[in-house]
């Protein structure tokens, strides 16, 4: 497995990205930056380009509506030219509570929108002219479609690094896993149960695996993963307690009732009651609670945190999940005991 991490955007940004330095040394091969509703992931993920020089930088996500197709491809061609090749594309379709209520686009079609970003971002990287006829794109946009039929069919000006950079779509349902193993180079849940992988994904990777390209190269798996390496009591319980109100907010308040898609997986994963449980608590206000009611196991199984011997055994899970890269989001209380946590993973991972 390759070890990555995410960073944080929150605190005082350039004594992170300096600090990545002191990861890259002790073997940390990605770094992810997240954008959700907060400051973009590109804007620094070009600054983190700069300080960097071998790990791969990924976008983890950015939400498809908020940029048209053709956005999305020359945004991580300019990304992948002033890294020299280490980006990483990441997308997702979000939900509507962000995508409606922060940047007021329609969310519809997630699964089908995602296809068609992926084949409009390839043919944009070939340096193919854009002319492109989709359910959800069209390019040019004719006059038939809205437009005023002056749109030609043009293509991206500078000559990409490559023509395939990679492309990652985070997704938790069926039909979006489906469409990951068919048509993505990677696929990255969230809230990753590693033993119950095949529970809750996998019918959805063997039927888009069924159509994969053959020149898309094996399905990579990327998951992120609370770590501690510590025989500490407390910090362990701190490290756990994260991780339980992390879980409490996708579980209980991403989302309304009966439209939250974590607390589907949630029950996929077999904790139908707790998750119902989960969500009520959060939605009457009682957050406590909600992050007290996260079952232990589910904690304990997405989580590296414990002694030495305790995290090497949950990342034996994740790799005989087939997890190809784990994001592991150090939770010490100094960045020299979080360096050195991610020093011994790096061991454990080989």
């Amino acid at each position: 497995m390759k070890l990555g991490m995410p960073i944080n955007y929150a605190g005082d940004f350039r004594e992170t990205i300096n600090n990545l330095v002191d990861y890259e040394a002790v073997g940390v091969e990605r770094i992810t930056v997240p954008e959700a509703y907060s400051f973009d992931a590109v804007s620094q993920l070009g600054y983190i380009a700069a300080k960097t020089e071998k790990m791969e930088l990924q976008t983890g996500i950015l939400p498809m509506y908020s940029r048209t197709p053709t956005n999305l491809a020359m945004t991580a061609a300019g990304i992948d030219y002033i890294s020299d090749g280490r980006f990483v594309l990441g997308i997702g379709a979000s939900g509507p509570q962000v995508i409606e209520g922060f940047h007021g686009v329609k969310y519809d079609y997630p699964v089908g929108r995602a296809r068609e970003h992926a084949e409009i971002c390839r043919m944009v990287w070939r340096r193919d002219k854009t002319d492109y006829q989709g359910k959800h794109y069209t390019l040019p946009l004719d006059k038939e479609h809205g437009g005023s039929g002056l749109g030609k069919p043009l293509k991206i000006i500078n000559h990409p690094t490559r023509e395939r950079i990679p492309m990652l779509l985070a997704a938790i349902g069926p039909k979006n896993t489906e469409l990951a193993a068919e048509m993505f180079e990677e696929f990255q849940p969230i809230l990753f149960h590693p033993e119950q992988m095949n529970a809750a994904f996998g019918e959805s990777l063997s039927a888009g695996k069924a159509k994969r390209d053959p020149s898309l190269g094996e399905l990579g798996i990327v998951v992120q993963a609370t770590a501690r390496i510590s025989d500490d009591p407390q910090e362990i319980t701190n490290a756990k307690t994260l991780v339980r109100h992390h879980a409490a907010l996708y579980i209980g308040g991403m989302g309304a009732r009966g439209k939250n898609f974590y607390n589907t997986l949630a029950q996929r994963y077999g904790y139908v009651e707790e998750a119902k449980l989960i969500q009520d608590l959060y939605l009457d206000g009682k957050k406590q609670e909600a992050a007290e009611a996260v079952p232990d196991d589910l904690v304990n199984s997405m989580s590296l945190i414990g002694s030495r011997a305790e995290v090497a055994e949950r990342a034996d899970a994740f790799r005989a999940a087939g997890v190809t890269c784990l994001l592991a989001s150090p939770v010490a209380s100094t960045h020299k005991e979080r360096v050195a946590d991610m020093e011994v993973l790096r061991g454990i991972f080989g």
